[in-house]
């Protein structure tokens, strides 16, 4: 551990031996910081923290803090950031609450400044969440997905894995993997094609993935008869599955067909 003697670090943290803390961060009790992670000047790393290794955390940002919600009876709560994450300045990420204990962002992650992540968010792993993202309690963010810029997200909302999320969106409903979420109200702008070739995904699954969601969103059917299409008429697989599954369990309901919005059609980058 290099800390300045500027910084302030709580005698119950455990710091491993090779953090860099900088002049005036603080480091409350009752945190875990792991090798190889730098913390910024004045960020702040309240208790209940457990930050990964190599991590980056940007001058400004605060972890951990007591959650923004009025049921919150001071009950003990963690946030968990995985390894090789960067939080960028004055981020802000809340502590879980007796909900589901925990707020969770994942491994290999990029939050930007000014973004806010509340109680009990599960963030997944390589996920991107942009500047000033505000993200209320409860939201779930599959692996690979990136909310963009000024983006507000309802609580309870589901985001899927590969998804992605145009800036300044209201995101009232959940978004189906793979795809791409963009107008007002929230509706379905084609596949994220671009980010599934630049992750590995050939042509023929990509041309899978969009046909499924001809079913879901182009063809009238409500999502009951979509589904019901989908598993009869075309062949099994893991991302056929994983589309079935978000939309089957989605609570809050998905995003809407472009056709029940403003009329748009569909479009694919």
């Amino acid at each position: 551990m290099t800390p300045t003697t500027l910084a302030y670090i709580h005698s119950d943290a455990k710091v491993a031996q090779n953090v860099e803390i900088e002049p005036f961060a603080m480091i409350h009790s009752d945190v875990e910081i792991g090798e190889g992670t730098w913390i910024g000047s004045h960020a702040v790393i309240n208790s209940g923290a457990r930050i990964g290794k190599n991590c980056r955390i940007y001058p400004g940002a605060v972890i951990s803090a007591t959650p923004q919600d009025l049921k919150y009876n001071n009950e003990y709560t963690l946030t968990v950031i995985g390894d090789n994450t960067t939080i960028r300045e004055y981020a802000t990420i809340s502590r879980g609450t007796e909900e589901h204990w925990k707020t969770v962002v994942g491994s290999d992650c990029l939050i930007m400044a000014y973004a806010h992540i509340a109680h009990d968010c599960r963030i997944g792993n390589s996920c991107i969440v942009g500047n000033n993202v505000q993200m209320a309690g409860h939201v779930h963010v599959g692996d690979w997905a990136i909310v963009s810029a000024l983006s507000a997200v309802h609580q309870f909302v589901k985001i899927g894995i590969h998804a992605f999320v145009s800036g300044a969106s209201l995101v009232r409903k959940d978004v189906p993997p793979f795809t791409k979420a963009a107008r007002e109200p929230i509706s379905y702008a084609g596949i994220n094609s671009v980010g599934l070739r630049r992750r590995g995904y050939s042509n023929d699954k990509i041309v899978e993935i969009q046909n499924i969601y001809r079913y879901i969103f182009m063809r009238g059917f409500n999502n009951a008869e979509a589904l019901q299409k989908i598993e009869l008429e075309l062949p099994p697989s893991n991302e056929r599955d994983e589309i079935i599954n978000f939309v089957r369990n989605s609570e809050r309901g998905i995003m809407k067909s472009p056709f029940q919005t403003n009329g748009a059609s569909e479009t694919e980058a």
